[in-house]
């Protein structure tokens, strides 16, 4: 079961620069995007399902912003849209879906990046987060594979200039530290159990200065998997090549 993360900034624009043509070539059997952008008006999704996927949206209610998307082609046994508090759903930020060995939590955190009220809208996140993921691995669901655009980097080996961005938000002390937290709530990062102390590994570029020529990245992207998980993990990584987005594509392969 091969699955992946992809922070398209636009679900509308990634399509226009050939994202189905590179869907149906890579042929996951889930694909969570982030940031679709879509707002409340409709979303054509007709070439996803022409792939044979069935698609699940939760966009924003704000038009170009946020949401999240997930597209299946094995029908999940159940669909949660939301984390069941309105101002956050309201930003189209969670979405889930149960199969029988896994449940794959499709998710695009705050990025804190537009000044101080946002960076404290999205510490208040982050803590309401973590509880929520224990709420729901204390009602037995299956194991949780959670994905998505974190915006958030956990140790300097994640970013090109940890020096320069030691208080930069998505890497403050205090989101490094609910990363550790997160962690040791008994998840893997899948990337570095398969890539430990490989640096130069990135999933978003700024704009600005060739910062992706120059490999000047940030790991923002990724895939936690539930401890009990870990025998499954069959390989993990990403895929700077795909280029519909300053994002590129985090994976996960279940064995």
């Amino acid at each position: 079961m091969k699955i992946v993360s992809y922070n398209v900034n636009g679900l509308r624009s990634a399509l226009s620069k050939g994202l189905l043509d590179w869907v149906a070539q890579e042929a996951p059997d889930v694909l969570c995007l982030q940031e679709i952008k879509a707002g409340t008006a409709a979303l054509d999704v007709s070439g996803f399902a022409n792939l044979g996927y069935h698609a699940y949206l939760h966009p924003a209610q704000k038009p170009g912003y946020s949401g999240v998307a997930t597209f299946s082609k094995v029908k999940p046994t159940a669909v949660t849209v939301g984390c069941g508090h309105g101002g956050y759903d309201a930003e189209g930020r969670v979405l889930r879906l149960d199969f029988a060995d896994v449940s794959v939590l499709n998710t695009y955190m705050p990025s804190g990046t537009s000044g101080p009220a946002r960076q404290a809208f999205k510490v208040e996140w982050l803590h309401f987060f973590r509880r929520y993921v224990g709420e729901l691995r204390a009602q037995g669901r299956p194991p949780l594979l959670i994905g998505g655009d974190f915006n958030c980097c956990q140790a300097e080996i994640d970013l090109h200039n940890p020096k320069a961005n030691q208080n930069s938000p998505g890497y403050t002390p205090g989101e490094r530290q609910w990363f550790r937290d997160l962690l040791a709530d008994g998840f893997v990062d899948t990337f570095r159990h398969h890539h430990a102390g490989a640096p130069g590994h990135y999933s978003w570029w700024s704009y600005r200065a060739g910062s992706r020529q120059r490999n000047a990245g940030w790991r923002l992207d990724h895939w936690l998997a539930d401890a009990a998980l870990a025998p499954r993990l069959a390989a993990a990584g990403l895929l700077p090549d795909a280029v519909h987005s300053d994002h590129c594509p985090a994976w996960v392969e279940l064995g």
